[in-house]
């Protein structure tokens, strides 16, 4: 199939907010879509679906190898870090680690973790360094095979995109997730992390935090830095050190494979890290939140006239945190031993304070009104959300059926899923490397669709 899209150029097409960061001609919104106008029918090889990481990366590897397309964004380039994060949010890992292997970033030292505005930046600069096709402003509403015909259709908000593949690269931050224990019309107000800003959005009184992953604990050490009451629900949780024997936490999974570990089994328990790089980076400390004054809890279970009652988990979650990071601790000194490294030792790393008497004694149950409870905020993750794509790629259960991101569904593939081939496949360097092998097997297919028989002389068949 030949593309031919008009009015898409080498040149990425931006929506986004003004930054003095970037070149002048980025700073203002750059788009041939937002006119109101539908875009006449399109045929392209590849349609990529979402502009953020993972979109992006995909992008720059089917560049390499040649194979036309589009990518669409249905607001602006990496949307979702500049209005899906709280304010003070940073990254994870430091900037040596946490980019594209293509490009460094510009105004982030590289031991420094980048701010979310920072790393959004950072992905239009690589956008525009490597001319990807994206078309911002323009949502995709459903995706289907084409009947009795090679490729799919694809319905937009500016109108009908056919193409031979199908690339989901939406992520999986799509749709918040909140268990349903405290009714939606209960007090207190309740909302979701992905709406929480900053501490003067909340209304005054004490803050119950669901969640020990990084968005729940950096949420809530926040919020007590402000002076707010803070109630933390602490489940089942892995807490690596952020540094240790002077090298960063991403540093130690890589050297120790971990970064490349293979997804867990199917229905495998999904264990959040505890990990932060706010403040400069530092380790998660249960014990230090304690000691500052929030209240540990353990995972929040039931809601009843007014009450809210909590597991007895609370102690063991915190163990097998510790056991966590006492593990890793182990198995870095093994491989500098093994290596001969000289890296200074740090006994003082595995020297742990004692249980807070909020662990010793855990609270069960927290009354909203004596307490002074005025807000829930539920750091508890996301579901995907691929109702748009009408195929058959999907099990009994609604998750993408695929193999290290190629479709049970031919010609379609699914990109930056937490755990898509390993373990860092949901980070920023790990989708590019996801993606090399995604365009590697486009390209592939493509030499199998662009084969001809070769006619066999007459005389050959005498």
């Amino acid at each position: 199939m030949t593309a031919t899209v008009p009015g898409v150029s080498a040149v990425v097409r931006l929506w986004r907010f003004a930054g003095a960061s970037l070149p002048a001609t980025m700073r203002e919104p750059v788009t041939s879509n937002l006119s109101g106008v539908d875009m006449p029918s399109e045929r392209v090889e590849v349609l990529v679906v979402g502009g953020g990481q993972a979109g992006l990366a995909m992008s720059e590897h089917l560049s390499a190898c040649a194979a036309p397309h589009l990518v669409l964004e249905r607001h602006r380039i990496a949307e979702r870090w500049r209005s899906g994060r709280w304010d003070s949010l940073v990254a994870n890992g430091p900037a040596w680690h946490d980019r594209f292997p293509t490009l460094e970033f510009a105004d982030v030292g590289p031991d420094e973790f980048a701010s979310k505005d920072q790393v959004a930046d950072y992905l239009v600069t690589y956008a525009e360094k490597i001319g990807a096709p994206v078309r911002c402003g323009v949502e995709v509403t459903s995706v289907r095979r084409n009947e009795g015909g090679a490729g799919f259709r694809a319905q937009t908000t500016h109108g009908t995109i056919e193409a031979r593949y199908v690339v989901a690269a939406t992520g999986p931050f799509q749709r918040p997730l909140i268990p349903a224990v405290v009714a939606g019309d209960a007090a207190p107000m309740q909302m979701h992390s992905s709406d929480y800003r900053n501490p003067a959005q909340l209304p005054e009184g004490a803050v119950l935090v669901v969640g020990a992953g990084s968005s729940g604990v950096q949420i809530a050490d926040e919020l007590l830095r402000a002076g707010r009451s803070v109630y933390l629900s602490v489940g089942p949780h892995d807490r690596p050190p952020r540094r240790y024997r002077g090298r960063d936490f991403v540093w130690w999974l890589g050297v120790l494979g971990k970064w490349d570990a293979d997804a867990p089994p199917q229905g495998a328990e999904h264990v959040t890290i505890a990990v932060t790089g706010a403040f400069g980076g530092h380790t998660v400390d249960f014990r230090d939140l304690a000691g500052r004054g929030m209240v540990l809890a353990g995972s929040t279970a039931a809601f009843s006239a007014g009450r809210i009652g909590f597991t007895t988990d609370l102690r063991d979650n915190i163990a097998r945190g510790d056991a966590n990071y006492l593990s890793l601790l182990d198995e870095a000194d093994a491989y500098v031993a093994r290596m001969g490294l000289d890296l200074p030792e740090e006994p003082e790393a595995r020297e742990l304070a004692p249980l807070p008497s909020c662990v010793t004694d855990p609270l069960l149950e927290l009354d909203v009104a004596s307490a002074g409870l005025s807000c829930i905020i539920w750091a508890t993750g996301f579901a995907v959300d691929f109702r748009w794509l009408e195929v058959d790629a999907f099990d009994a259960n609604g998750k993408p059926n695929h193999r290290r991101g190629v479709s049970s569904e031919p010609g379609v593939y699914f990109l930056g899923l937490p755990w898509l081939s390993r373990r860092g496949s949901s980070f920023i360097w790990g989708v590019w490397h996801d993606a090399r092998y995604l365009a590697d097997h486009i390209a592939t297919q493509r030499s199998y669709l662009a084969y001809r028989t070769t006619p066999v002389p007459n005389d050959a068949l005498a």
